[in-house]
């Protein structure tokens, strides 16, 4: 057992292949609660919806109708089953009958299509640092999963995965003679294992990328076979507390390499655990309703260097301040934590790349340490992590408002994200 092994419900199902994928089949609306009706938040540019026209920000969902059926009435019903019924195979037709802004009613009918959301994808920069005479070109690239289809729709026309994404970004980058680039990991859950080990490709020559064990102790090594390398530049990857499992994959096979200087503000995550999904359509066919998912937990992962990133996470090169310290997070909070181990390192060849790790810390450390802006970051986690195990209130109505304020200014003061602020 581990706290990864869990039951999807269909409903679930959909959800997930859809964070895979990055894609879904419906009207492309962001749709949420007001009151007792589901109210349209926002269109997807270039979606079905927007491309119809008619469905507009701020509309009242009142019933929901397939192609040639009687409408639903949809008003207080949660918005996940509402969800359900206007999602639909691309080229069917959903009517929907909303409430305007001026409180007419109307009735629109949307052709359903495939809708990307963006937001899934890797996206890539180009920033200008350094002083105004000596600025150089340094490459952005964020990568928010590991996404991609499955199966058989892997290769399906026009679908998108994180390992074509990045490397069109990075050949981009190379073409442009782009010194650098920084890789950004921080949020990063994870996602499918195999484009962990081909990103890792995409900066190293070949060679092993990462280990798997399963519960009989047989051991897979899971290798970059391809010879290219589609960026030859230095190479920094971010990481923060949220970085977990395929994106803890890559960070640690290229600080194992030492390919890459990894910065953080903290360790990542730490989950070292490989999880397997099977569909339960398959194995008990023929039911009329679908089923659900199995999640399982059928390994455990392991660097190229033999140590796990399972409860330790990869721990940054260079560590930055933490706003987020006082949280206590990861995956040693969590029920049947897998405990850490080890195992043997597979015979890997470090890359030329000399990272002098010990200098870029000492210069960060008196790069922060001179920064006032960081030096809020410092002292609002600080404050935080105080506040975290106050439990004892005063009962004195005037005395509690008066405290209550204080903290708030203290905080206030130190905010990291506030705006105001004049230099």
């Amino acid at each position: 057992d581990s706290p990864h092994t869990t039951y999807m419900a269909p409903a679930e199902e959909a959800n997930f292949d859809i964070a895979m994928s990055g894609t879904l089949e419906g009207i492309g609306a962001s749709l949420g609660e007001q009151d007792h009706y589901v109210v349209v938040h926002d269109l997807v540019p270039g979606g079905a919806s927007w491309q119809q026209g008619k469905l507009e920000v701020g509309d009242l969902i009142l019933a929901v109708a397939q192609e040639n059926k009687d409408p639903v009435e949809v008003t207080d019903l949660p918005i996940d089953k509402v969800v359900q019924m206007i999602r639909g195979p691309k080229g069917t037709v959903v009517v929907l009958t909303v409430k305007k802004a001026d409180g007419h009613i109307e009735t629109i009918s949307i052709t359903r299509d495939i809708i990307r959301i963006e937001a899934t994808y890797a996206r890539g920069a180009i920033l200008k640092v350094g002083a105004d005479k000596k600025k150089e070109s340094v490459g952005y690239v964020f990568l928010p999963g590991f996404y991609g289809d499955v199966g058989a729709s892997a290769k399906a026309k026009g679908s998108r995965n994180a390992t074509d994404d990045v490397r069109a970004i990075l050949t981009s980058l190379q073409t442009k003679k782009v010194g650098s680039v920084v890789l950004d990991l921080r949020g990063n859950g994870g996602g499918l294992l195999t484009h962990a080990r081909d990103i890792s490709g995409l900066f190293i020559d070949q060679g092993p990328v990462v280990q798997t064990k399963d519960s009989d102790g047989a051991i897979e090594v899971l290798s970059d076979t391809d010879p290219s390398v589609a960026f030859t530049g230095q190479v920094v990857v971010l990481v923060d507390r949220f970085s977990a499992s395929a994106a803890e994959i890559l960070a640690g096979a290229l600080q194992d390499y030492e390919r890459a200087v990894v910065v953080g503000t903290s360790a990542t995550h730490g989950k070292g655990t490989v999880q397997a999904v099977i569909d339960l359509d398959r194995v008990k066919p023929g039911n009329a309703d679908p089923l659900g998912l199995y999640k399982i937990t059928v390994a455990e992962y392991f660097r190229v260097s033999g140590g796990s990133t399972q409860l330790k996470g990869v721990t940054p090169d260079v560590l930055l301040p933490d706003p987020t310290s006082f949280i206590d997070s990861g995956e040693r909070t969590l029920f049947h934590a897998i405990p850490w181990s080890t195992i043997a390192a597979a015979p890997f060849k470090k890359t030329p790349h000399t990272w002098r790790v010990a200098e870029l810390q000492s210069a960060s450390n008196t790069r922060t340490q001179a920064n006032a802006e960081l030096a809020n970051v410092r002292a609002f986690g600080k404050i935080l992590g105080e506040r975290k195990d106050k439990t004892v209130e005063p009962l004195e109505h005037d005395t509690w408002q008066a405290a209550k304020k204080a903290e708030k200014a203290e905080l206030e003061a130190v905010d990291p994200k506030r705006k105001d602020r004049k230099a």
